[in-house]
């Protein structure tokens, strides 16, 4: 508990459900099981959480990053904080409880822990484990959290396009939304929420869903103020039983002019570099394709310009090229621009073979580009891959001579591997 100490006052850990847009990323990270979830709000056990912070950095909105002083002995249980729509206002404590409090942090240390030891075992971690922390240098600053639950900004569908062959069970659109005069700024490796209409089984309005943004900042259509999306109807569940996914269902059948409503942006780690030459090796499947649809088109506009020089290289896997998003604009960027690699693993008459198998395929050029200080990595797709890739990267560095922790830690210590995985 939080509170196992004897002071009578403490600092409770709590998850404004105002702002969380319910994306698992929390409970995903604690290491000890305190953060749980109903269908209404994720809520931090009182009982269990111990404050190492885990949780604050990999959380898109900043929705976990509250702390309210109680007393100890009327600390909110979880039940209290599963009925709450608006977070409760701090009460007034007795000055001398407070001081007391103060003191005894200051005398012990116990203040909360930001960070962690960066050379720790892979084995068994989440993604925002495996990850950086903290975005590119070079990075622009991004602007998070400009609309929230009660300031709700109103999107125009301008286009809704399938980018998956017709016959195949992947069904996946490329969503464009207009802003008109609303500011709704964002860069390469965010994401915004939408929340879809209706209500759930208790009569609860759903919640936000989170997206990737696809485009590039300045735009699917350059210097218009619009954004896109890639949606993938959802119609099992990971158990493969039949379902109707309540979001993605309702944008793949948006019609041009049609509303929603969106909140965000989100994220401010998944950026790109903001160097005229920085290396950027992209890996991904199916839906995790949109932040590296949105760095590529960054990057071949600036191409036009003669404003970057730098190296892309692409791992993507599909189950086939018709189930590939973008297959066919993918093929028709120059060879010389971006290096592709593809990994179909129920293509007709060929091995399975999965993003992992080719980055050890490529190691040499992989080893290549890790040895230079400007290479950077992103990694986006389904979780289950997270483990492969790793692996993969290990056994690239350890062709090379190198100790993978070392690099490891380096990587993430300058930004410079990035994990986006559902």
């Amino acid at each position: 508990m939080t509170a196992a100490t004897a002071t009578p006052v403490m600092k409770q850990h709590l998850i404004d459900p105002e702002i969380c847009i319910r994306c698992n990323t929390c409970e995903e990270t604690c290491p000890i099981d305190a953060i749980t979830h109903d269908a209404n709000n994720y809520v931090v056990d009182p009982d269990i959480c111990n404050s190492c912070m885990a949780c604050v950095p990999p959380c898109p909105t900043g929705a976990i990053d509250n702390w309210l002083q109680v007393l100890t002995s009327e600390a909110y249980s979880k039940d209290e904080q599963f009925s709450w729509d608006v977070l409760p206002e701090a009460k007034e404590l007795p000055a001398e409880l407070i001081d007391a409090e103060e003191a005894a942090e200051t005398e012990t240390g116990r203040a909360p822990v930001s960070g962690e030891d960066d050379t720790e075992s892979l084995e068994g971690v989440p993604s925002t484990e495996a990850g950086a922390r903290i975005p590119p240098w070079s990075a622009v600053h991004p602007y998070v959290n400009l609309y929230t639950h009660k300031n709700v900004a109103t999107a125009t569908v301008v286009g809704n396009y399938r980018v998956t062959d017709e016959d195949t069970e992947s069904d996946i659109h490329h969503i464009v939304l207009d802003f008109g005069t609303l500011p709704f700024p964002v860069l390469e490796g965010q994401s915004i929420a939408i929340f879809p209409p209706g209500t759930d089984a208790n009569g609860r309005a759903y919640h936000a869903r989170q997206y990737s943004i696809a485009s590039p900042r300045d735009g699917e259509r350059p210097k218009y103020n619009n954004l896109s999306i890639t949606v993938k109807r959802v119609t099992t569940d990971y158990d493969g039983n039949p379902v109707n996914g309540v979001c993605s269902n309702y944008l793949c059948d948006l019609q041009k002019n049609d509303t929603v409503k969106v909140i965000g942006p989100f994220g401010n780690t998944f950026l790109m570099p903001n160097l005229a030459h920085a290396n950027i090796i992209m890996i991904c499947t199916g839906t995790g394709s949109a932040p590296m649809r949105a760095m590529t088109e960054r990057c071949r506009r600036l191409t036009k310009n003669r404003e970057y020089n730098g190296k892309l290289m692409l791992f993507f896997g599909a189950r086939t090229e018709r189930e590939l998003p973008y297959f066919g604009p993918l093929m028709n960027l120059p060879k010389d621009f971006i290096d592709i690699n593809l990994a179909l693993s129920r293509a007709p008459e060929q091995p399975k073979r999965y993003v992992q198998d080719l980055i050890r395929e490529r190691a040499a050029d992989v080893l290549g580009l890790l040895d230079d200080a400007e290479t950077y990595i992103y990694v986006c797709g389904l979780k289950g891959m997270e483990v492969g890739v790793i692996e993969a990267l290990q056994e690239v560095v350890a062709g090379g001579g190198k100790h993978w922790p070392d690099v490891h830690a380096q990587l993430k210590a300058q930004g410079r591997l990035h994990f986006e995985t559902y």
